[in-house]
């Protein structure tokens, strides 16, 4: 058994309903039902980061951060794929920090994400398919 497991379900069309544990998620190319799925990983990535960042604050300086707002933006090319290095977030943190902490939050934040280093080692699907299922 997986450590993390999800199941996607799309009946027709563009807009699929996810469920991971006891949540769901509606995800939907057209954004009619809800945000595409470039939207959500937009949104997964920055929520990883910002608890990456206070981890790093609480963990190497034993700094409460307060309330951190992670504005997240990024550009597509014509494919509809996010372009690589378009990536952009804006934390606006509570707490006063200066630009030497800062620095080593932000290089702490990118270290202890997960999804910053799923997708920069080059994360791919094994994938396998069941015809007439």
């Amino acid at each position: 058994m997986a450590d993390v497991e999800s199941n996607t379900v799309n009946e027709s069309g563009f807009h699929a309903t996810s469920r991971v544990g006891n949540y769901e998620l509606s995800i939907d190319a057209t954004k009619e039902e809800g945000p595409s799925p470039n939207e959500v990983l937009l949104a997964d990535y920055a929520s990883c980061y910002t608890f990456a960042f206070r981890a790093g604050a609480k963990r190497e300086h034993d700094i409460d951060l307060g309330r951190i707002e992670t504005e997240a933006e990024a550009n597509l090319n014509d494919d509809d794929d996010i372009v690589d290095g378009s990536v952009r977030f804006h934390l606006q943190v509570e707490a006063d920090l200066d630009d030497d902490e800062v620095e080593e939050l932000v290089e702490l934040g990118e270290e202890i994400c997960h999804v910053h280093a799923a997708l920069h080692e080059g994360m791919y699907a094994e994938i396998d398919v069941t015809p007439n299922a």
